[in-house]
């Protein structure tokens, strides 16, 4: 599909989105891109790139893609070093769950003989590193692009070729609509599942130490959540910042009518509330959303590839 493919940003998506391209064969060399040499050296160890470096500039050299798997909040700056060294006709595309922002900052930083797709993969797990990803983090799951009014048609169909490969399920989205969509289905969660968590951890240490004992299945959800990169998602509040306020207002509104509802004892109110949000979970499972089709196994697949290395003599 590319002759070379560069992915800066070797964490849970970008190690996912390398393992997909290997077993795939999508691209003839791949390049791995972090600014920390640990994970460039992990990268190689676990056999899931053809070079790695931390030079961002020379690592993007001649590529036909390249992927940004960074934090929103980094994706202008890395542009704007990139940008003197993308070939023509490079495609430059993104995983970040927030769309408006990211566009705005990174499509001036992307020369005319450039395209730039925006895209979001919706999938993902609370682990991070290259360990943590797996090839079928994106299998059955919605990978929203969001073209920009001048976006080559070509580079969006290569951009969706990939992600289908992938086996991602493609929506077309405007991204305004994008950012609000999100900020209902993923990051207000995040932001009441740091909420609830930090809460917890503000307690007195002796009931502290009982929530955490006596963890029932709610809380233990909450601290997967809140469990996630905690750099990813300041950027993502901070980044849809408006989308995110706006569905934080009517989460408020609707908090305080289940306060009154308590406050009064009215059950009916809770009732109705509760069996309209169980139908959710209902249509959701029904829509294959539920769960990921195979768990990560970072353990055993980095025991493969050290199996691999020493029966090839390149590791005493």
């Amino acid at each position: 599909m590319f002759n070379k493919i560069s992915i800066i940003g070797f964490g849970l998506i970008g190690s996912s989105v390398a393992r997909c391209i290997k077993k795939q064969g999508l691209a003839k060399e791949l390049v791995a891109v972090d600014r920390s040499e640990s994970v460039c050296k992990k990268a190689l160890e676990l056999e899931l790139c053809d070079s790695a470096m931390t030079d961002v500039r020379k690592g993007v050299e001649g590529s036909d893609l390249v992927l940004l798997a960074i934090p929103v909040g980094a994706c202008a700056e890395v542009a704007g070093q990139i940008r003197y060294s993308l070939k023509e006709g490079a495609i430059v595309t993104d995983a970040g769950s927030v769309k408006g922002e990211v566009a705005r900052s990174v499509l001036p930083h992307i020369p005319r003989k450039a395209h730039f797709v925006p895209a979001h993969p919706i999938a993902g797990t609370e682990h991070s590193g290259p360990e943590a990803g797996f090839a079928e983090l994106f299998m059955g799951r919605w990978c929203i692009i969001t073209p920009l009014p001048d976006t080559d048609i070509r580079a969006v169909e290569k951009v969706t070729a990939l992600w289908e490969a992938c086996g991602a399920k493609i929506e077309i989205m405007d991204v305004k609509r994008h950012d609000l969509v999100l900020a209902i289905t993923s990051h207000l969660p995040h932001l009441i599942a740091y909420t609830i968590v930090g809460t917890a951890a503000d307690l007195e240490d002796d009931t502290r130490d009982e929530v955490i004992k006596y963890s029932a299945s709610g809380f233990r959800d909450f601290t997967r959540i809140a469990a996630s990169d905690p750099v990813m998602w300041r950027d993502v509040f901070l980044n849809n910042r408006e989308a995110v306020l706006e569905i934080l207002q009517r989460f408020n509104e609707d908090l305080t009518g289940l306060q009154r509802a308590i406050r009064k004892g009215d059950g009916e109110y809770l009732q109705a509330m509760f069996t309209r949000t169980r139908d959710i979970r209902k249509q959701i499972i029904q829509a294959g959303q539920a769960d990921y089709a195979k768990p990560t196994q970072p353990a055993a697949e980095t025991q493969a590839a050290t199996g691999r290395r020493k029966a090839s003599g390149s590791e005493a």
